[in-house]
């Protein structure tokens, strides 16, 4: 079971993390627009900026879990290195449980009140005159964020498994499926 739900939640965020990938695109696009239009047309868009805006936080919200999954975010591991993997396992869980899991959950459902929130006010940006509803940047975040606790879950399990014996992953992680 517990396996099945790791594999699930690590497609998840390998989707999402690809999504966010190729919302890097149309971000060159939307930039090199802006730029082309604001110097040599000498009219610059109301959108460029807000949508620029918008789409890097979503790329940054829908990467995290991602990265989580990959092990790339930043470590300071002077001592975490020297260590067996049962203890690292061991300091692992102990930092997920006692602070990074209660946070990321607490954030997460905090996050998705604020979409709610703005959805139901229809409330807009107010910061260029194309003001957009930012329901949907916030809905985007929310879910980066869901994203993330569900993966932080995933590993807490994979770090169980490794203390007590029994991996999750049976095969190395340099063979892992990668979507």
């Amino acid at each position: 079971m517990f396996k099945k739900f790791v594999f699930l939640i690590e497609k998840a965020t390998g989707a999402a993390g690809l999504l966010a990938a190729f919302l890097i695109l149309p971000l060159i696009l939307f930039t090199v627009y802006e730029v082309f239009a604001r110097y040599v047309l000498n009219s610059p868009t109301i959108w460029a900026y807000e949508l620029a805006t918008m789409v890097t936080g979503t790329c940054f919200a829908l990467g995290m879990a991602y990265t989580l999954r990959e092990r790339a975010h930043i470590r300071i591991d002077i001592f975490y290195d020297r260590f067996s993997e049962k203890t690292q396992a061991l300091i692992t869980i102990i930092g997920y449980l006692f602070l990074f899991l209660p946070i990321i959950w607490l954030l997460t459902h905090a996050l998705c009140l604020y979409a709610f929130e703005a959805y139901m006010s229809g409330e807009r940006t107010g910061q260029s005159a194309w003001n957009p509803p930012v329901w949907p940047f916030r809905t985007t975040i929310a879910i980066g964020f869901t994203l993330l606790a569900l993966q932080a879950t995933a590993e807490l399990i994979k770090f169980i498994a490794i203390l007590v014996g029994k991996p999750v992953i049976d095969r190395p992680e340099k063979e892992r499926i990668r979507m």
